[in-house]
């Protein structure tokens, strides 16, 4: 194997590693634990991550970035806002349904009490988190809805209230606080929230106009 090679196999074993540990034990999860799991040292940690807090950090968003990647497989590129919307929502309830769904749960959970009792690593998650969403904004962005076309900074806005509503949602029907929210279900919530005026009536544009 190259120098490369190495190293992207070590930041994968740690990462792995870091997901069991982390959703198991949470705040409790300790660095030369998740070393020993993933057959490294402590020093390959401080090497590749920084430190545990870098080592969460990315545990996030290597996780976000692979949702998001199918999410913009979920999205056809023709869709209007509704349709778009319609499919992001369906996306996420499949994967209330996925073989892991349980242990990312308790991740999500996890991760915001270490979150609060730790505000450095908390504000770390937050960027990422935002970053990754950024690209959910870019999906909704140009998008048509009744004859306008939604601008970047309102689908900024709509992206941040359908993560809150999806996670929202995914947690209540894993906890069984949601019953009978199927599909249809969150794509119904997730339309009703993409129409609401005080998120597109003053952020778009008539399609003849560029937004920004």
């Amino acid at each position: 194997m190259t120098r490369a090679e190495t190293k992207e196999r070590n930041r994968r074993a740690l990462l792995d590693a870091a997901f069991r540990l982390v959703s198991r034990d949470g705040y409790r999860a300790r660095l030369d634990e998740i070393a020993e799991s993933a057959g490294l040292t402590t020093g390959a940690v401080y090497s590749l991550f920084g430190s545990k807090n870098g080592l969460v950090v990315a545990l996030v968003a290597d996780r976000l970035e692979v949702d998001y990647e199918e999410v913009e497989r979920a999205i056809p590129a023709e869709a209007d806002l509704l349709e778009a919307v319609d499919a992001f929502a369906r996306h996420h309830r499949r994967g209330c349904d996925a073989p892991d769904a349980r242990v990312a749960l308790s991740l999500q959970l996890v991760l915001l009490d270490m979150a609060l009792r730790d505000p450095e690593l908390g504000s770390r998650l937050a960027s990422s988190v935002q970053e990754q969403e950024a690209r959910l904004a870019a999906m909704f962005t140009g998008r048509s809805h009744e004859g306008i076309v939604v601008t970047s900074e309102r689908a900024r806005r709509l992206a941040t209230a359908l993560r809150a509503l999806v996670t929202g949602l995914g947690q209540g029907v894993m906890l069984g606080l949601a019953e009978g929210a199927d599909e249809r279900y969150f794509a119904d919530a997730a339309r009703a929230l993409a129409s609401s005026t005080s998120l597109i009536e003053h952020g778009a544009t008539a399609p003849d106009e560029e937004g920004t």
